[in-house]
């Protein structure tokens, strides 16, 4: 079987050879080339972009299995995946702690006003303006005795609820409408509905799937709802804040600052107004990345297309639906699947 490859330093083709399968690896940097690549693979890892698109799905008759890094799937058209017999795979868990810490991080850069201290020190406005520095004085404030509102409490979500636990917030909600308050229980979070957290949270940090119902989720109406002292963070994903609204709630003062790792587009244009306005941090989608990352990162996903090619469950399915289809294909034209082992029955369907 033929497995393929973005070019990366970081690929595991080790552990394909150790599986018998061949491999090849090329540039993905447009639809073209990456149907070019993946056209008669079994196999593939993919990232970001170009996107995993139903074009590319149909382009590629022998394709079974897709190996994302990270978590997200959004880049995956995981219908076309799902009719077309393609599984989906993740690598959950991967970097729940890189994207925890990046959280914690940007919250302190916001409270403690970090960016703007190091500025005005560079700039050697320390000793020649005590206006200034009274000012941030004045400003800066603790997280210990505040409320802390999540958005999105799977695994990430969880683990800033642990970290940011031992600064001592009055009380730590969250909102996701798929985990119920006994798993909360476990972290000493009260799950809330929505509109509750928006109003009552003093600090707001993101970790939610990037879906069509998590779509613009803030928008001008929810950032209209928060604290005109709110502090807004996001490390989940992009589409899921309406930038232009977000611009316009810092700007006219709705809330007082935001952070935000990811935008609707990336890279951010250089003009976008968000990077205009002194309440405002943005990192460059670096949140989940660390070495240790890089390493394991591979590991999971090159782990996941053996898996799969071998008849044993991957680490993470976004798509679990397409073992019906391919129960379905194997008793009638198994197609792609011709010859490839049964799933395990581990598989959660």
């Amino acid at each position: 079987m033929k497995i393929a490859l973005p070019h990366s330093p970081y690929n595991r083709i080790d552990l394909f050879e150790a599986a018998g399968f061949e491999v090849v690896e090329g540039s993905t940097r447009s639809t073209e080339e990456m149907i070019d690549l993946l056209g008669d693979a079994d196999g593939a890892q993919v990232g970001t972009l170009p996107l995993t698109s139903r074009e590319v799905l149909e382009a590629c008759p022998k394709l079974k299995v897709v190996s994302r890094m990270g978590v997200g799937v959004d880049s995956i058209d995981l219908e076309a995946a799902t009719e077309l017999g393609v599984l989906a795979c993740n690598v959950p868990g991967v970097n729940t702690t890189e994207v925890a810490d990046h959280a914690v991080a940007m919250l302190l850069g916001l409270t403690r006003r970090l960016v703007d201290a190091t500025n005005t020190t560079r700039a050697g406005q320390w000793s020649e303006n005590r206006r200034l520095t009274g000012e941030y004085q004045r400003s800066v404030r603790r997280i210990a005795g505040h409320t802390i509102g999540i958005i999105g409490f799977g695994n990430i979500g969880r683990a800033f609820a642990t970290r940011i636990r031992g600064f001592g917030p009055a009380s730590i909600t969250a909102y996701d409408p798929y985990v119920p308050q006994s798993t909360a229980d476990l972290y000493g979070v009260r799950m809330v509905d929505f509109g509750e957290l928006l109003s009552s949270a003093d600090f707001i940090t993101i970790h939610c799937s990037s879906t069509e119902e998590t779509r613009h989720i803030i928008d001008s109406n929810a950032l209209g709802r928060m604290k005109s002292t709110a502090l807004l963070v996001n490390t989940s994903r992009g589409p899921v804040v309406n930038g232009a609204a977000l611009a316009n709630a810092l700007s006219e003062g709705q809330i007082e600052a935001a952070a935000l790792d990811v935008t609707e587009i990336e890279p951010i244009d250089a003009q976008d107004p968000l990077l205009g306005l002194p309440n405002m941090m943005v990192t460059p989608h670096i949140a989940g990345f660390s070495p240790t990352f890089l390493e394991e990162c591979p590991i999971m996903q090159a782990e996941n297309i053996v898996r799969v090619l071998t008849g044993h469950p991957p680490h993470g399915l976004a798509n679990p639906e397409v073992i019906k289809t391919i129960a379905v294909m194997r008793s009638v034209d198994p197609g792609r699947w011709d010859g490839v082992p049964e799933f395990s029955t581990a598989l959660a369907v």
